[in-house]
């Protein structure tokens, strides 16, 4: 009797870890099934667990984004040379906005499409872009492209190698983005470094190795004045560095 009730004791105590791990099983399948990626990092479409896909453009709230965010576009499909990533343009936009930027300081204009991203934020606060860029070919794109996006109003686009032009600034910014000669970050860093408000960033592009100057990364993370994060760097990498208040 004893023997029957043990053996029956045992198979049960088999039977239920078999449920269990089924029922595991069927959880971890269930799970992959609805959190697995769909499609490839970077790409269109590109879901996570049901999500709304990452790449969804923003939608304009008038007729002046609109504009913006048309000529971006046409600027993504077209011939045009994009010196920053999509995802990195509307981590721009919304940084230059959610600074209140008054005064957005720009190295390295090029075909300006980061330029326009920096314009909506900065347009939004009542603030203005200042790019610079050496190339006059580079320059006629821009404007051309600023006058596509109807950005050209709060962009002066200043001409000329920026390790000189950029001395012409006198007045407080608010945000800088560098995406010129990379050996330069450390020149326009010592520059414009006083000019920027506590508070204030300094975005710097490209710190994918091997693009950064060791110099710079060594500049931006030892002063004390100074707090860093490096962001988007599944793709280009950007520096992020805060001027303490």
């Amino acid at each position: 009797m004893n023997r029957v009730v043990f053996l029956r004791s045992s198979l049960m105590k088999k039977l239920a870890l078999s449920v269990a791990v089924m029922a595991v099983g069927f959880w971890m399948v269930a799970s992959a099934s609805a959190q697995a990626p769909k499609g490839k990092p970077g790409e269109r479409g590109f879901e996570f667990g049901g999500a709304p896909p990452i790449d969804r453009p923003p939608l304009p709230r008038d007729d002046k984004e609109k504009q913006a965010l048309a000529a971006l576009e046409e600027m993504s499909k077209g011939r045009w040379y994009l010196n920053v990533t999509t995802r990195e343009g509307r981590v721009l936009w919304q940084l230059a906005e959610s600074l209140g930027a008054k005064r957005v300081v720009e190295v390295g204009t090029s075909s300006g499409y980061s330029t326009i991203w920096l314009a909506m934020g900065a347009r939004a606060a009542g603030g203005r872009v200042f790019t610079h860029e050496i190339d006059p070919k580079a320059i006629k794109m821009a404007r051309e492209n600023f006058k596509k996006a109807g950005v050209e109003d709060v962009i002066t686009i200043i001409e000329g190698d920026a390790h000189e032009t950029v001395k012409q600034h006198k007045e407080p910014i608010d945000l800088i983005f560098l995406d010129a000669d990379k050996k330069g970050y450390v020149d326009y860093l010592q520059k414009l470094l006083p000019l920027v408000r506590p508070g204030g960033l300094i975005l710097g592009h490209d710190m994918h190795a091997p693009m950064p100057d060791p110099r710079y990364i060594e500049a931006i993370t030892t002063n004390p004045n100074l707090v860093t994060s490096f962001i988007m760097m599944e793709s280009y990498g950007i520096s992020m560095t805060m001027k303490k208040r």
